[in-house]
């Protein structure tokens, strides 16, 4: 088999960052979180195609990137980063589907809970009462009932509705990536959407979706753990899941009116009426301003509200069960909530000209600085804090933003520890019954829906969140300030 064309052209930048010049059809040049160590490892091509293929859109600005916790998705890689100029052209630079995902704002929220660490059969118990109160599964099941009118709060409102529905506190607010609200004009959900919808608020889903109850095991930034209101051996909870199966219905609609508009011509795919041209169909993107990508950009919003919903309406089946577990009223925290598939209009400098972007984020997470005017007080000098997901058997991490400033990815980094074996290969290499046992005897409590989730999500399925983590701050994308292990974990 012939060696990728973009081999000819990768170049070692420094200790962890490979960069993809440009060449072929690309506009601009890649840029790839990885050492030497993960590089070597490298044992699927596809990842890397496609980073260079992202670097083909229309109105490109900067770098192509891929976060340290890369790996194959759908158009876009899972950790990729690409921002297009919205003033580009007479349309505007381009907006794609896949550069945000199926999963529209499937994101991570980080909660101190005010308790000591339980153990033993107190741990059982809690992880019992947690899975009895907490929906998940691919099923819509356990969901609160919602009215039309209330969906129609929650896609134009978001979060802020959630809590006018008792699902939420409004100090939560300020706490949430752009205060758990994307502008929605026209709340342009189809009725199929709105009713898959209208009975999953609540629920966590299914694959790597989960809640987890975990335990400060190291603060490495005291200030900011501070800041953040991270302290060693205190209770955290990490909650992570998305829009369901509203988020699903939007893009795959779009994904098709979008696609639709592309023909085969020879090695490219072809949008005529747009003068666009492209070298994966799964990259299909519209102009901004263009009626298709004005309707994707608002439903994108709409259903990114109802992922902010979703995961306070968890937040608040989390809280009423540890009060009932504890028999008092403990405090449970919002620390910050993060998005980590989704595209944002955002001002950032280019090459030293400013620039009004949109930057896709599929599988990472903001970073802002701790100047910037959209965080809450607390985070001044400190940075966004960035929630990283490992995997259920080792370890996740809170990271921080700058201190001031931008980093170079626009503002992003990485969103978890990234898979290094497919769902498939997982399942046939790893016993799941086993490994509940392996996971039990150190103390992780395990409770899944559906027996095969475990196989798929084990940690040998996932990078060495830790190497991630150091990768990105070598980077200097984000800086680590706390680590967090398992105690307990529910799964769909």
């Amino acid at each position: 088999m012939d060696e990728p064309e973009w081999r000819n052209h990768a170049i070692r930048e420094d200790e962890v960052t490979i960069r993809i010049k440009k060449h072929g059809q690309m506009l601009t040049d890649a840029r790839m979180i990885a050492d030497e160590a993960q590089w070597n490892d490298l044992s699927d091509d596809r990842s890397p195609q496609q980073v260079v293929n992202t670097a083909s859109l229309p109105g490109i600005v900067g770098d192509a990137w891929a976060m340290a916790d890369w790996h194959y998705g759908y158009g876009f890689p899972i950790g990729g980063v690409v921002a297009t100029d919205i003033e580009a052209g007479e349309l505007g630079g381009s907006i794609s589907p896949g550069g945000v995902g199926f999963d529209i704002n499937c994101g991570v929220r980080l909660l101190s809970i005010d308790l000591p660490k339980p153990e033993g059969s107190n741990l059982k118990e809690m992880a019992r009462r947690l899975f009895n109160a907490v929906p998940a599964g691919a099923s819509s099941k356990g969901g609160w009932d919602l009215k039309k009118h209330q969906m129609d709060q929650i896609l134009s409102r978001g979060a802020e509705a959630a809590v006018d529905l008792g699902l939420g506190n409004d100090k939560d607010l300020e706490a949430i990536e752009s205060n758990g609200l994307l502008e929605s004009e026209e709340r342009n959900v189809s009725e199929r959407a709105i009713e898959r919808g209208m009975k999953a608020l609540g629920t966590l889903g299914s694959g790597n979706h989960f809640l987890e109850v975990q335990v400060v095991d190291k603060i490495v930034d005291p200030k900011a753990a501070k800041s953040f209101g991270l302290v060693e051996g205190g209770l955290t909870a990490m909650i992570h899941t998305g829009s369901r199966g509203l988020g699903h219905q939007v893009c795959s609609e779009h994904v098709e009116a979008i696609e639709s508009k592309y023909q085969k011509d020879g090695d490219t795919w072809h949008a005529e009426s747009w003068g666009h041209r492209l070298p994966d169909r799964q990259l299909a993107a519209a102009p901004i301003h263009s009626k298709e990508g004005e309707a994707y950009l608002d439903a994108m919003h709409a259903a990114g509200n109802y992922a902010f919903a979703n995961r306070s309406a968890l937040t608040e089946r989390l809280r009423r069960t540890m009060r009932k577990f504890s028999g008092g009223d403990t405090e449970v925290n919002l620390i910050y909530d993060v998005s980590h598939n989704i595209a944002k209009i955002e001002d950032h400098r280019v090459h030293g000209v400013s620039c009004r972007c949109c930057v896709h984020r599929k599988g990472a997470t903001r970073a802002l600085g701790g100047d910037h005017p959209e965080l809450a007080s607390r985070f001044s000098g400190v940075g966004q804090p960035v929630l990283v997901p490992g995997d259920m058997g080792t370890a996740s991490w809170v990271l921080a933003g700058p201190k001031s400033g931008s980093n170079q990815a626009f503002a992003s980094s990485c969103h978890g520890a990234g898979r290094r074996l497919s769902r498939k290969a997982a399942r046939e290499t790893i016993n799941g019954e086993k490994l509940i046992t392996d996971l039990q005897s150190k103390g992780i409590e395990v409770r899944a829906r559906t027996p095969r989730v475990i196989a798929e999500e084990a940690p040998n399925a996932y990078k060495d969140v830790d190497d991630v983590i150091r990768l990105t701050s070598q980077a200097g994308l984000a800086r680590p300030v706390a680590r967090l292990t398992p105690i307990a974990v529910i799964k769909g």
